[in-house]
Order: structure tokens, then sequence, then C-alpha cells
């Protein structure tokens, strides 16, 4: 039995004392209880699309020699890089923080930029558009720079998670801050219990052809699902730029210096991705499926991905933004702050030939806000949208948009798939309450070392 079964496993679940951990596969799904330890928990049968052509186990099969303790980023890497594609079991304890050195001592920008000649003031002054303009890219001294310190801050926050891995938070206090985590044409990899934070890069490049004055676009995700990885299962975690928001940053050139790119994107041909029960907080850019307007990297077919019982608060766009997939998109609470430090854009995006399913959704919104904002078109010609609410009430979304958008802009129903792999779907009015006690890393575990 899992959290994402019904309201009763998942209070079952969390309440229960753990297990200690026991070598070996678990038969199957159904075998699960809640005295099943979270680590060597897999994702239940019929649990969206990571349940879909073999289902997703992680590393739930691993070995004691394969089951790793860890508590900085020395002992992660290793861990990742241990017994190559075998099952394996990560335990993460406290907060891991990606800007330090093999030694454990903590790396800052001026670290990266040390011996590249890359210094900020003067990048501004050589392509300020004044004098630069704005129809090229900046290039020369500062901006190779720019990229060999960028270069630098990758090699030490970008981690790969390997095929058939499980990392799971050990308690409450499980964090990994700063890093850019991929899972990079892998398969069969479970997430859970777990805050990622503030994956800022350094040395965001200036692009004075973005839109109509130009942007700072940042280069780093969370968490990213790329390169045809497949069978990802992400759960009960949080997602946010706190302690360091965008909304604390300067602007340049009259664009504010963003150093958060997206939360948690599914790009690249992925497929059969599950998210559920997670917490997305502050963030601007959330959650990107599919790369590209451009069919050639073998999105179409694939793009698969399940969005059920997540809280999205004060977040401004791409919750999520959709091209090509089908995306299951249910049992969410969307919540806009009054005051909320991201500017609020829309939440669901619907871009080129994306098959958008977003059924008993609970919309928060501040007080006057037309919910025709709830949707964004990016390309797209269809969406379905069954039985959400806005403040309580029950709105089609889709009409409502429809009502406010142009006549060359509208969306029509979708009829071409309705989602299956659906454990329980709750009544929008009950989401609210029930995500307020179920949602983010809450899981109890034994934490053992």
């Amino acid at each position: 039995m899992s959290l994402s079964i019904s309201t009763a496993a998942a209070l079952a679940l969390l309440t229960a004392a753990p297990a200690a951990a026991a070598p070996g596969p678990l038969a199957d799904p159904t075998a699960q209880s809640a005295r099943t330890p979270v680590e060597r928990q897999v994702l239940p049968a019929g649990d969206g699309w990571a349940s879909a052509d073999g289902g997703t186990t992680g590393g739930a099969a691993a070995a004691p020699a394969d089951v790793h303790d860890v508590d900085d980023r020395a002992g992660l890497l290793k861990a990742l890089a241990a017994s190559g594609e075998r099952p394996k079991i990560i335990r993460v304890h406290g907060r891991i923080d990606a800007n330090t050195a093999p030694d454990g001592s903590a790396l800052d920008c001026a670290d990266y930029a040390a011996g590249t000649g890359y210094d900020l003031e003067q990048y501004l002054q050589d392509y300020d558009p004044a004098t630069w303009g704005r129809d090229r890219d900046p290039a020369g001294a500062q901006e190779d720079a720019r990229r060999a310190a960028a270069a630098n801050q990758a090699r030490t926050i970008r981690w790969d998670v390997p095929s058939n891995t499980t990392i799971v938070g050990a308690g409450p206090d499980s964090e990994i801050r700063g890093a850019a985590l991929r899972v990079n044409g892998a398969d069969n990899v479970i997430l859970r219990n777990l805050t990622f934070s503030d994956a800022a890069d350094c040395f965001p490049a200036w692009d004075p052809g973005d839109g109509s004055t130009g942007a700072w676009n940042s280069e780093y995700d969370l968490l990213q699902v790329i390169n045809g990885a497949s069978h990802v299962w992400v759960d009960h975690s949080e997602f946010t730029d706190a302690p360091n928001p965008d909304s604390g940053q300067p602007s340049y050139f009259g664009s504010p210096y963003q150093v958060h790119d997206g939360a948690l994107d599914v790009t690249n041909g992925s497929d059969l991705v599950t998210i559920s029960y997670n917490r997305f907080t502050d963030h601007d850019k959330l959650m990107l499926i599919g790369s590209t307007d451009s069919p050639t990297r073998g999105d179409p077919g694939r793009l698969r991905v399940t969005v059920h019982h997540n809280v999205f608060e004060d977040v401004g766009q791409r919750a999520p933004r959709v091209r090509y997939g089908q995306v299951d998109v249910y049992n969410n609470h969307y919540v806009v702050p009054e005051d909320g430090s991201v500017p609020y854009v829309y939440s669901l995006g619907a871009g080129i030939e994306s098959h958008l399913y977003a059924e008993a959704n609970a919309f928060t919104l501040p007080a006057g806000t037309d919910p025709a904002r709830i949707i964004g078109r990016y390309k797209g010609s269809v969406i379905a949208t069954v039985d959400n609410t806005v403040n309580g009430r029950k709105v089609d979304l889709r009409a409502a948009y429809n009502a406010a958008a142009p006549a060359t802009a509208q969306l029509a129903h979708d009829t071409s798939w309705t989602p299956t792999l659906r454990p329980q779907v709750h009544s929008a009015q009950a989401v609210p309450a029930l995500l307020a006690r179920t949602a983010g890393p809450v899981l109890s575990t034994g934490g053992n070392r």
C-alpha cells in the first residue's frame, strides 16, 4: 500500500513505525504494507504513467552492500558512482550542500570565477545594450570568461542519478541544496522525502534577443529528467528557491537577474514519469514537459507524465507547460498568495501538440483574479479541463480561458485520450485539506545508519 492509494493509506503510512530494511526484492507492489521501509517501497501498480510498461521499483531490490547512508557531497557522489547500475538505495541524512569542495569547505561564486578573468561589473559594462546593441549575442573576453566560470560551477554541482536507484530522505531535515540533479537517460529511478533547494546559477547569460527587452537566462534546474530517461517516480518532496528567491536579485539592463531556471523539467524524449505528493514553492518557471517546438528530439509519442496530489504555492508559471506529451494533472492544489514574491502568469500551459488533461484540481486565487489566467496557450490547440474548482467553486477552466481569448487562440476540448492510471481521484473540494496533511517530505523513515 502507498501514500498515493487513498487518504486512509496515506495516514497509515505517515504514522507507521518503520521496520528494519531487509535485503532482496519485493515480490510485487501489492506486497507492500505500511511496515515496508520507505527506501524499499516501489511505485504501486496503476499509479500514474511511471507504473506502466513494467513499473518503477528504483533500488528496492538493493543488497545490503548497496545501501548507502550519506550526509555530505563527497559521500553522495561516491554512492551515486558505486556498483554501476545494480539496484542501490541512498539515504540522505541532514542537508547536503552541492557548492562544496572535495575537502568539504564551502564554495561561492568567487571561487568558481577565480582564474577565469570574469568580473560581473566588467561584463555589464561590455554588453550594455546602450553600447553593445540588441542585435548580437555577447562575444569576446568577458563572455568567454563567463563560460569558463560557469563550467567550473557545473563540474561541481551537476550530478547524474544512475538507473535502478532510490534516493530517500532519512528524516524531515533531509535536503540537497544547490545541486542540479539529473536523471540523464537513466531508467527506473525513485526520489522521495527530500527537499531540493536553490540550484542558483552564479553566472546567468545575457540574451539581448530574448523577448522584447532581452533576458538573463540561468542554466540549472533542481531536477531534470532528460535524454530518454524513463520510469521515474518523484514523491513526497519539496522543491523551492528558498532561501535565495529570485525576488531578492537585482535587475540589469531592465531585466531581472534570474539565477534559477526550472524546478523539475521532463524533456528530450523522456517518458513514463509520476510526480506525486510534492510541494513546489517560491519559483517562477517551474515544470517544463517537452523541450522544444521542434519534434527532432524524440518527443512525439513520449513525454507521458502524471502530476497528482501536489501543492503549487507562489509559483509563477509552467505548472506544468506541456509540448507533445500526454500529461495527466489531477488533484493538485494551486495557491496564488495575495502577497506572493513571484508574479503570477498562468498555471497550465498548452504547448504545441500537447494533450494536457486537468481534472479535480483546486485553485486558490486572490479575490478578483480572473480564472481565465489559469490557462496559457503556447501554440496548443486542445486541452481537457474537468471538475476543477476556483476558491471552492466549480469552474470550467477551458470555457473561462476561451471567453477571454481571441478567436484565433481558442482551445478545443481534447477528446484524444482519457487517463486511466489513477488509484483514486478525490473531489477538488477535498484536495486542499488532504494535501495540507500529506504533501511534501512527511514520510516516516527509520533513518538507521
